[in-house]
């Protein structure tokens, strides 16, 4: 009953390792509590007169709807969300040399020089109308088990989705279309990529033939030319039959870290997020970073409210104006759609105790540690800077993580506290979870236990350590648990944005 969480010296609500119970006496605090508080809820330390804001991380996660007396259970009854203005500073950096790095890991050399941490088969979609053919193609190559005498090969991966079709050829949605399907065919942890068409979609063959092709081992063909489905299928069930020795062909060695660029996401977050796994994602990135790698943090709706905190880190005013702009862009897009940005935090951040977006955000954007920002990407754009990076998504993790794969994250690393099950071919995705007994409840989910820093067993630098050495174990081709569980082939989701007619 002595060891709530209080993350600052100025905070005026602290967060809860255990259920309270009402009327009980938390001695150090000399508080006792008004309401039943579940664990990871917060409970108010210091009378909070209403309208006043409320404290946590010593930033504001929102206002007092009405007054807060010492011991009570401070949320959504209580707390709302409002805009105020947030403090921060353009200042130009000095470019920090990168330490050079003596750590390795096991990849995949390519013909082009780039490196991959798998080696899959793609069959990619341009159109959902191509989906099903491209999903007999790829479930051809399982039924038949020719795989099984390739061992190098990860297996094959169809990559489907719900778009392509039903929009201007020039607009904003099909940019981005356009660059979410570059990112995964020229991705150096597919081996060799069919892109398939139908052939009168608005995204058209010559879209992504003509477009960035970083490797000649990308075939393209449509549905109609091919002269129908079970011709085409027949046709690329044989190319791929003669291309498996190619494709097996590789082996695992030594390839330095700035190799690796690692995607940050959350999803299914709880009032323990932003204390324990999204900081120890941290310590991992910023290690990553030191060490030459990059990493990507995105979720623009989900940095609303700690955006001060990444632009106090840019590395110049071009890189903070950026920023500034994919929030405006935001404001502007949710109001136009009847929106808000307090609509996110879900309801099941709310059960796990996080009450606005400002108080999700704050913990958000622990993952990306305390680096330098180097650049700011619009979605699915390549990646140009080596370092830490932001790139502008939604909150939504699904379409988030297919962004960052898209713009080369070669590991995923996903904090969770409620248990969210993800995983992203050709990508290895480490769940991360944020407190022990959800670790219990799901261990074949989850990769790692973060809850430790909760139980006061491990710091969160103790456990950044552990993040960091399993990054580079799973880059050399240990399984995550999502790859055992055999997620992956469902989550490709490209954002879409626009009319669709």
């Amino acid at each position: 009953m002595n060891n709530l969480i209080i993350l600052n010296k100025n905070d005026n609500v602290a967060v809860t390792p255990f259920v309270i119970n009402p009327q009980t006496k938390i001695e150090r605090q000399g508080i006792v509590s008004v309401d039943p508080i579940p664990f990871g809820h917060k409970i108010c330390l210091k009378p909070i007169n209403k309208g006043e804001p409320v404290i946590k991380y010593d930033q504001i996660i929102g206002f007092a709807s009405k007054s807060i007396k010492p011991g009570e259970h401070v949320h959504s009854h209580n707390l709302e969300f409002k805009e105020f203005s947030r403090k921060f500073a353009i200042t130009e950096k000095k470019n920090v040399a990168t330490e050079k790095s003596n750590l390795f890991f096991d990849g995949i050399l390519r013909d082009n020089g780039d490196v991959a941490t798998r080696n899959y088969i793609g069959i990619i979609s341009t159109v959902n109308c191509s989906a099903t053919v491209s999903k007999m193609i790829a479930e051809k190559i399982k039924y038949s088990n020719i795989l099984k005498d390739y061992p190098n090969i990860d297996g094959i991966v169809p990559i489907t989705h719900s778009t392509g079709c039903g929009m201007n050829t020039a607009s904003e949605g099909m940019q981005i279309f356009q660059r979410t399907i570059d990112g995964f065919k020229n991705h150096p942890n597919f081996s060799h990529v069919f892109v398939i068409g139908l052939g009168c979609e608005s995204a058209q063959i010559n879209l992504f033939s003509d477009s960035m092709k970083k490797h000649n081992r990308i075939n393209f063909l449509t549905i109609q030319d091919e002269g129908g489905t079970k011709k085409i299928v027949d046709k690329v069930f044989g190319q791929i039959q003669e291309l498996l020795k190619e494709a097996n062909n590789i082996k695992r060695t030594p390839q330095a870290t700035h190799h690796l660029t690692l995607a940050l996401q959350c999803g299914g977050s709880d009032g323990y997020s932003g204390i324990s796994a999204n900081p120890s994602l941290g310590v991992a990135a910023d290690l990553l970073v030191k060490n030459g790698g990059s990493s990507i943090l995105s979720e623009t709706p989900e940095i609303y409210g700690a955006e001060h905190l990444l632009i106090n880190r840019a590395t110049n005013k071009e890189v903070a104006n950026k920023l500034i702009k994919k929030i405006e862009w935001w404001k502007h897009y949710t109001t136009i759609n009847n929106s808000s940005m307090d609509n996110n935090p879900a309801p099941g951040n709310k059960k796990g105790g996080l009450t606005t977006i400002l108080e999700k955000s704050l913990g958000a954007v622990a993952k990306g540690g305390n680096s330098i920002l180097k650049d700011v990407l619009s979605y699915a754009e390549p990646l140009k800077n080596k370092g830490f990076n932001f790139m502008d998504s939604p909150g939504y993790d699904p379409v988030s993580v297919t962004g960052q794969v898209a713009s080369g994250a070669n590991v995923i690393c996903f904090t969770t506290g409620r248990g969210s099950c993800f995983g992203c071919k050709p990508v290895p995705s480490l769940k991360l979870a944020t407190n022990t007994i959800m670790f219990n409840k799901m261990s074949e989910d989850m990769d790692i236990n973060c809850g430790t820093v909760i139980d006061s067993e491990e710091t969160v630098e103790e456990v950044g350590q552990k993040v960091f050495d399993l990054i580079l174990k799973t880059a050399s081709g240990n399984k995550s648990k999502s790859e055992n569980n055999g997620y992956g082939d469902e989550e490709f989701n490209p954002w879409q944005v626009g009319v669709v007619m």
